[in-house]
């Protein structure tokens, strides 16, 4: 059979056949019309870099879902320049009638809008009952029908970003296929988190999915529990472990950043910066949210290292 030519005989190269089955790239997903609006729910003391963090999460969730109604609300925000939750669902429901008013009025058949104005999503990495009853408090004041999500962890994508920022602090290797080391690199991780036992045990899962990346054993401990840390810190020592690293199993806004520093000079170690904004989080943000909704697109995928 010829192959198609061009000038001088050469051949020309041809379109690739579109791919049926399951070597089809998925269609990108874009958010329903008047599909509810994810609520970032920011716990701790609002101020204008926890806003930036906060900025920065649902930018992330809303590149990952074009067309995403993606809000911020402030555990303790003032209603000014820190709009609290239960504001920002007030706002969110109002919008939504409106909408719906001005359909009526333009003559279009709308209907009347189902399901949840909100979807809230708490900006923590694991379990802390304290903020998490602040946070549910918030949305029964507001009387919206809004649906509340669970915490982000634990889940891998967090190992990787506790991985990344111990890197970015000279205390681990970028990558172990890499065959380089780190003089300063850390024999063990205390893991930092807030929020009692449950939050330790919870954290605990995210450290082996660490441990298991880094090669070092890790240990959970409560930052908001006394002598928890400096216990973790002995235990890892006793176990042979020299140079330890803190790890702090946080997102940011969730505490006074002075603990960590305060909690690295009870272990006597060094520690990495919290999560912050890594791209990981807004993912999992949205994640949470598209799950509540049951339009969960494919689950976000960790580096691989």
């Amino acid at each position: 059979m010829s192959s198609p030519t061009g000038p001088a005989g050469l051949p020309v190269r041809m379109p690739r056949p579109r791919q049926p089955g399951r070597h089809r790239r998925p269609e990108p997903l874009a958010a329903p019309e008047g599909a509810p609006a994810l609520v970032l729910a920011v716990p701790g003391t609002p101020s204008a870099a926890v806003r930036g963090l906060a900025e920065e999460v649902v930018s992330i969730a809303r590149s990952e879902l074009p067309g995403l109604d993606a809000r911020i609300g402030f555990v303790e925000g003032d209603d000014a320049e820190f709009p609290t939750l239960q504001a920002v669902l007030t706002r969110a429901a109002e919008e939504r009638t409106a909408r719906y008013e001005q359909a009526l009025a333009a003559g279009s058949e709308a209907k009347e809008p189902e399901g949840p104005v909100a979807v809230v999503v708490p900006l923590l990495a694991g379990p802390d009952s304290a903020l998490l009853r602040q946070i549910r408090q918030a949305v029964m004041d507001s009387r919206v029908a809004a649906e509340l999500t669970d915490v982000l962890g634990p889940h891998p994508l967090l190992a990787e970003a506790l991985h990344v920022r111990l890197s970015e602090a000279g205390l681990a290797r970028a990558d172990r296929a890499r065959l380089f080391t780190v003089a300063t690199a850390a024999d063990g991780i205390v893991l930092a988190t807030v929020g009692g036992e449950e939050a330790v045990q919870a954290a605990g899962i995210t450290g082996m999915l660490l441990a298991a990346r880094l090669a070092v054993p890790v240990m959970a401990a409560a930052l908001d529990q006394e002598g928890s840390i400096a216990s973790v810190a002995e235990q890892l020592r006793s176990a042979g472990s020299q140079q330890l690293a803190l790890a702090p199993y946080l997102i940011g806004p969730e505490i006074d950043a002075s603990l960590i520093e305060e909690a690295a000079k009870e272990a006597d170690c060094s520690f990495a910066e919290a999560l912050g904004a890594y791209p990981a989080i807004g993912k999992l943000a949205l994640s949470n949210y598209t799950t509540a909704l049951g339009i969960a697109p494919q689950q976000p995928q960790g580096a691989v290292r």
